[in-house]
């Protein structure tokens, strides 16, 4: 069974990922439901969820980028506790816990070569997230082989530098993408 958020992602196409508090309001006045959030530390997580629902946005929450947090489970209760809708995270057993609390879980990984291809596999068995998130985003082919070998839903994130690289990452089987560049969050 999928995550209600994943029906959200899908209808939203382009996702910001806020990675800088300066773009806060860019982000706030942006089209779509959905945001990550790739900064904030854990003293302003609470303020800064709170602000962002009030705005109607559902926060999918980078853990490993928070600072403050350490790399153990109970940072995802943290952030749960705040009022994180998802958690995004590289380790696979703070994916696991995200999913254990109800949250949506993004598995993020980079894919610089094929031992990281053949990794993913087991990272993913092991973690059992609702999506994985696939850095570079801007690797249609790569994309596409994964969308055939994986059974997730998969985001493309990452050197995402246009309409063109969100069309062909989208055209090859990407659920939506994600992109820090304020410029592309209205597309």
């Amino acid at each position: 069974m999928s995550h209600s958020l994943i029906d959200a992602l899908e209808r939203q196409a382009v996702v910001p990922a806020l990675k800088d508090l300066a773009q806060l309001d860019a982000c706030l006045a942006c089209p779509g439901e959905v945001v990550f959030l790739l900064c904030g530390d854990i003293l302003n997580m609470e303020r800064l969820l709170r602000r962002l629902h009030e705005a109607g946005k559902k926060i999918v929450v980078h853990a490993d980028l928070v600072a403050g947090l350490a790399s153990k489970e109970i940072a995802v209760d943290f952030l749960h506790r705040c009022g994180a809708d998802g958690i995004i995270s590289t380790r696979p057993h703070l994916v696991r816990r995200s999913r254990e609390l109800g949250l949506l879980s993004v598995l993020r990984v980079f894919i610089i070569d094929s031992k990281a291809m053949s990794n993913l596999r087991r990272e993913s068995e092991e973690a059992r997230p609702d999506a994985i998130e696939v850095l570079p985003g801007a690797m249609p082919s790569v994309i596409e082989r994964l969308c055939r070998e994986l059974h997730v839903p998969l985001i493309a994130g990452g050197l995402l530098s246009g309409k063109a690289d969100i069309l062909s990452a989208l055209g090859a089987g990407a659920r939506c993408v994600s992109t820090s560049d304020s410029e592309l969050w209205a597309l």
